[in-house]
């Protein structure tokens, strides 16, 4: 696509002082939207009971073992009276969101408008289908009402929300879950790096490493979040 002298000029008019100051000017009325996708979202997930987030790439297909695994999760965590939480969208989300309704269990998507990509899977129970304009208030919610975290392989997107709950976590900032990476062959190279520089500059600490688990199947998956939970004598009941 060709960039005309009039589009330059828009651009370049954009980073002008005087159209920034605008910019600015404005920025304070937008809290009031922040403010209410924060109050409509934990509106309707205090009343949503225990849930698990599943997320992951938003191009996994049908058929793709990482679907199918996450499809399987999803309906074994819901044996044990977890719901699942999920971004909304199409593929490891949309496994999600299956599973959790094959399970009979909550099945709950919180999307982000788009431009590409993104829209509401079918499996979302249609009164816990929430859109969210701006990223952090989605994964504030994301964080505030997941009683664990399973990632399975995905993007930037899924690298941001892991980060975000290793760094809660790491922090002190939230209260510990159980955070379980799904598929040694993806992961093992992004945990070889945080040993061999993380760990190895003293950017982070050995015992951050047991802040999260690896695992190549479902069923360890699901233990991990089982055992986790017994360890503290709770059992969630919806």
């Amino acid at each position: 696509m060709s960039i005309t002298r009039q589009d330059e000029r828009v651009i370049h008019d954009s980073f002008h002082p005087k159209a920034w100051n605008e910019v600015r000017a404005h920025d304070s009325w937008s809290v009031f939207k922040i403010m209410a996708e924060f109050v409509e979202g934990m509106e309707k997930m205090s009343r949503m009971g225990p849930c698990v987030a599943i997320f992951g790439s938003a191009r996994t297909k049908p058929g793709d073992k990482y679907y199918e695994m996450a499809v399987e999760i999803a309906e074994k965590l819901a044996d044990f009276g977890f719901g699942t939480i999920t971004g909304g969208g199409p593929g490891i989300m949309e496994a999600g969101n299956k599973g959790a309704r094959q399970g009979g269990a909550t099945s709950v998507g919180l999307n982000i408008n788009l431009p590409f990509e993104q829209h509401f899977n079918p499996y979302i129970d249609s009164d816990k289908n929430i859109a969210f304009d701006y990223f952090f208030v989605r994964k504030t919610i994301f964080m505030r009402y997941s009683q664990g975290y399973i990632a399975m392989p995905g993007g930037f997107g899924t690298l941001d929300e892991l980060s975000e709950a290793l760094t809660l976590i790491q922090t002190n900032k939230m209260v510990e879950f159980p955070i379980v990476l799904v598929g040694s062959e993806y992961w093992q190279g992004l945990i070889n790096w945080f040993r061999t520089t993380l760990l190895k500059d003293r950017m982070i600490a050995e015992e951050d490493f047991e802040i999260f688990h690896i695992v190549d199947t479902a069923d360890d998956a699901v233990k991990i979040i089982k055992e986790f939970y017994k360890k503290y004598a709770v059992r969630p009941n919806f």
